[in-house]
C-alpha cells in the first residue's frame, strides 16, 4: 500500500456555519480542499435530539467542498467524513478539527522508521429503524471499522488508538413508521434512542477490534452488559443522518504524518491522571512542567484531546453522590461533558478540545477513552 501523509488542523469558529478560518487557510494555500478527508467539529447546541447546529455545521462544510472537489453537496459529505458532536459547555470551545490525507508514491524512501498517524474512513448503509441499536447496526459499523483499518493501512488492532463514530437517531416519525409497520424499535423514546444507536456503534468497534468476545455481543448486550466496551470507541448520534460515518485513527510504520496518535481509558469523570500518563509515557511531555500558556511547549504541540464524558450510572464518583442523573433542567450529557472539557483544559492549557458526551460501551461505566494527537518534531 501506498504510504500516507496526514494533516490536523485545529481551527476556531463564531458559530456552526462559520468556515471563515478554514477559508483563510485555503486561500492561503495551507489547507488544500481535496486533500481533506475527515472533519470532526464541536459545536455549540445541547447535543440532544434537537441540536440542528450539526446538521448546520455539516451543511456548510457541504456546500464549502462542493465546488473544490467538482461535485453536489450531498455527494460531498460522502467523499469526506463529516462529523459533528453538539454541546460545548463549560470552558469548551467551538471549533473543527480538519484531517487532510495525501498518498505518496509506493517507492518513496522511508524517512524515519518511527510510526506516524495514519487516517481510514468508512460509511455503512442506512439503517432501518428497528435496526437502531441492535445487531445490525453492530455487526454494519464492526466491517466499516475493518474496511477503514484496510484504508489506512493498519494490519493489527492494537495499532488503532481512536475510531470516531457519528451514528443516527430515532426520531417520532421513525418511531412512528416503524409501528405503523407492525415493527417495534429498540426504544420508542427518541432521546434514549441516542444511547442505544451510540452503545450499539461501540460494541461494533469493540467486536472489530477485538476488544470483547464475538459470543457475548448481541441485542440484549445493548445498555445492559457494561462489561462489555471498547477503550478506543467514540460515538456521537445525531439527526442528520441514516447510517454511520466511521473514522479510523492509529499508527502505522512509514507513513510520513509529522504526528503521532496515543489513547488511555479515562476510569471516571476526574481522572486526570490517567491523561497525564499517558503524555508522559508516549509523548515523554510531563504537563505539569510544560505550563498552560498558549505559548508553552504543550498546547503548541497538542494539537488535540479526543475524549468521551459520560454521567456514571451508578450515581457516584469515587463514593460520593452525583446529582447528574437527577437534575430536570440540564442532560446529564451536558453536565459530563462540562465536567471532563475542564478537567482536560486543566491538562492540555486550552479549550478548544473534542469532548463528546455518551459513553456508553465506550470505556468503563463513568469514564471513557482518551487520545491525544501530538505534532513531533522529527517527522517529514
Amino acid at each position: 500500500m501506498r504510504p500516507q501523509r496526514v494533516g490536523v488542523h485545529r481551527i476556531d469558529c463564531r458559530g456552526p456555519g462559520d468556515l471563515s478560518g478554514v477559508q483563510a487557510l485555503i486561500d492561503a494555500g495551507t489547507l488544500v480542499p481535496a486533500d481533506i478527508v475527515a472533519v470532526m467539529g464541536k459545536t455549540e447546541g445541547n447535543g440532544c435530539v434537537n441540536d440542528h447546529t450539526r446538521e448546520y455545521a455539516s451543511m456548510a462544510w457541504s456546500h464549502l467542498l462542493a465546488p473544490h472537489l467538482g461535485c453536489t453537496p450531498a455527494e460531498a459529505a460522502q467523499r469526506v467524513a463529516l462529523v459533528m458532536s453538539g454541546g460545548t459547555e463549560g470552558v469548551l470551545s467551538p471549533h473543527f478539527t480538519v484531517f487532510t490525507r495525501r498518498w505518496l508514491e509506493a517507492d518513496a524512501p522511508a524517512r524515519h522508521g518511527a510510526p506516524r498517524l495514519v487516517i481510514g474512513t468508512a460509511h455503512t448503509r442506512d439503517f432501518a429503524p428497528t435496526e437502531i441499536g441492535r445487531m445490525a447496526q453492530i455487526e454494519a459499523t464492526a466491517q466499516a471499522v475493518r474496511e477503514a483499518m484496510a484504508q489506512a493501512g493498519i494490519q493489527r488492532v492494537q495499532d488503532v488508538h481512536f475510531v470516531q463514530v457519528k451514528c443516527p437517531l430515532l426520531t417520532s416519525t421513525k418511531v412512528q413508521k416503524a409501528l405503523a409497520e407492525q415493527q417495534e424499535p429498540a426504544t420508542r423514546d427518541t432521546y434514549e434512542s441516542m444511547g442505544y444507536s451510540r452503545g450499539a456503534s461501540a460494541l461494533g468497534v469493540a467486536l472489530a477490534l477485538e476488544e470483547v468476545p464475538a459470543a457475548k455481543v448481541g441485542d440484549a448486550a445493548v445498555l445492559r452488559d457494561w462489561s462489555l466496551y471498547s477503550g478506543r470507541a467514540s460515538a456521537s448520534a445525531g439527526i442528520e443522518l441514516d447510517h454511520n460515518v466511521v473514522i479510523v485513527l492509529g499508527e502505522a510504520p512509514g507513513a510520513a504524518s509529522p504526528y503521532r496518535i496515543a489513547h488511555t481509558v479515562m476510569r471516571d469523570a476526574v481522572d486526570a491522571a490517567s491523561v497525564r500518563t499517558l503524555l508522559r509515557e508516549c509523548f515523554a511531555i510531563d504537563p505539569d512542567r510544560e505550563g498552560h500558556d498558549s505559548d508553552e511547549a504543550l498546547s503548541g504541540r497538542l494539537v488535540n484531546l479526543l475524549a468521551k464524558a459520560e454521567s456514571s450510572p451508578d450515581g457516584l464518583v469515587r463514593g460520593q453522590r452525583h446529582t447528574m442523573l437527577n437534575d430536570s433542567d440540564i442532560n446529564a450529557t451536558r453536565h459530563a461533558r462540562a465536567v471532563v472539557g475542564g478537567v482536560l483544559a486543566s491538562i492540555a492549557g486550552h479549550t478548544a478540545l473534542y469532548v463528546s458526551g455518551g459513553a456508553e460501551h465506550q470505556g468503563p461505566a463513568g469514564g471513557g477513552p482518551v487520545a491525544a494527537i501530538l505534532h513531533v518534531e522529527d517527522a517529514v
